[in-house]
This record gives structure tokens, sequence and C-alpha cells, in this order.
């Protein structure tokens, strides 16, 4: 409940500040979230395939 509690105060902090800035910086913020995900993203699945002790 607490971690529910603590996500929704973050986001709300979160969603204030791209209030205020700016279209451009937010777009580009979110392009730049996007990539990081996607990165993240593919590594994660290249070492499930590799296997856990794969190196």
């Amino acid at each position: 409940m607490v971690f529910l509690v603590a996500a929704l105060l973050l986001f709300g902090a979160v969603l204030g500040t791209v209030a205020h800035a700016p279209v451009s910086f937010s777009l580009v913020a979110a392009v730049v979230i996007a990539a990081w995900l996607g990165v993240f993203a593919l590594r994660e699945r290249h070492a499930r395939r590799r296997g856990p002790f794969a190196g």
C-alpha cells in the first residue's frame, strides 16, 4: 500500500513538471525515455535467450 501511495505521488510530481515544461522539451524527453526502455528490453530479451550462466 505504501508503495502504491509513493508511486502515485511520484507520478503526480512528474506530470506536474511536464505540464509546466515546453512541449518540445516534453517530446524530446519522451523520445529519450522510449529509446532507453527499448534498449533495456532488447538487452533483457537477449540475456534471457543466452541463459543465466552464459557470461
